[in-house]
């Protein structure tokens, strides 16, 4: 028996080979470019116009221009226009998933004449460009009295998800064994029971995992904005970065932090949802 621990002990790979060493490397010079970006904007932010483009545009800055941020929260009402973005931005997303969610189950799990008719219709939604209905949904938008508020970004961004969402989820709704739902019905549940107690728990990664996608659609959309919304308080954060620039001037350090001040709600939803995302991108490899 000792003998044998020793023979399996002596043929136990060796964790710091050369391979292994040169993967890791690999991978954190892969982490640097593409954290660099991110770096390089919140420079930015902190620099006069004189050393972004002519003294020192890649490297850190000499004096720490919190001036800056300053001038993106008090002169260019950019507190309002992340309002704006979080309220469009949160309705789409409880909008998307709860029709998306709904709409995948009746096709991936009840039996109706036009089931599958209908799954496909509603993907095709991805095949759309948004530039070729842009003239279509301005009129409608107008014809149902819904111009500059909440809801004339909400709607249509809700409707540009829906066949995403629906095509996700019906993949792994798909992939639930059905006895889960036969036990529950024998238990007495009934089907709204059975859809929020048993089926909605089992899709959390893939709800992750739309919630971020969703959420950052909204959030960093602008043709839609630019043409529905034209009164100024309803301006998302997108849009307010157009008066950083003026007719002469433009005020990049201001733009930078503007940026850094937008970027910020992107990358704590994905700190929250990260592990959810990865189990999505696990279970999503082992679907069939």
């Amino acid at each position: 028996m000792t003998m044998q621990n020793t023979t399996l002990q002596l043929r136990k790979p060796r964790k710091n080979t050369t391979g292994n060493i040169l993967f890791k490397m690999g991978l954190w010079l892969y982490a640097m470019i593409s954290l660099y970006p991110i770096i390089w904007m919140l420079f930015y932010s902190l620099k006069t116009n004189e050393e972004i483009f002519v003294s020192n545009p890649f490297g850190f800055p000499t004096s720490f221009q919190w001036v800056n941020y300053a001038r993106a929260l008090s002169e260019y009402n950019v507190p309002k226009y992340f309002f704006n973005s979080v309220i469009v931005s949160l309705g789409t997303v409880s909008l998307t998933i709860l029709i998306s969610l709904m709409f995948s189950y009746a096709t991936s799990r009840m039996h109706w004449r036009g089931q599958h008719f209908a799954r496909l219709f509603v993907s095709l939604g991805m095949f759309i460009p948004v530039q070729s209905i842009l003239i279509p949904l301005a009129v409608l938008v107008k014809n149902l009295h819904l111009s500059n508020n909440y809801l004339t970004l909400i709607l249509p961004y809700t409707a540009f998800n829906i066949a995403f969402s629906s095509m996700v989820f019906y993949g792994f709704l798909r992939s639930i064994p059905i006895e889960l739902e036969e036990a529950a019905f024998l238990d007495g549940a009934g089907i709204f029971t059975t859809f929020f107690k048993i089926i909605v728990p089992n899709l959390k990664p893939a709800i992750s995992t739309l919630i971020i996608f969703t959420f950052l659609q909204a959030w960093n959309e602008f043709p839609i904005a630019l043409i529905l919304i034209t009164d100024n308080a309803l301006k998302t954060l997108p849009l307010g970065l157009l008066f950083f620039q003026g007719q002469f001037t433009t005020d990049w350090g201001a733009m930078g932090a503007a940026m850094i001040i937008a970027s910020f709600p992107t990358v704590v939803l994905y700190i929250f949802f990260s592990n959810q995302v990865e189990k999505a991108m696990t279970i999503g490899g082992a679907i069939k």
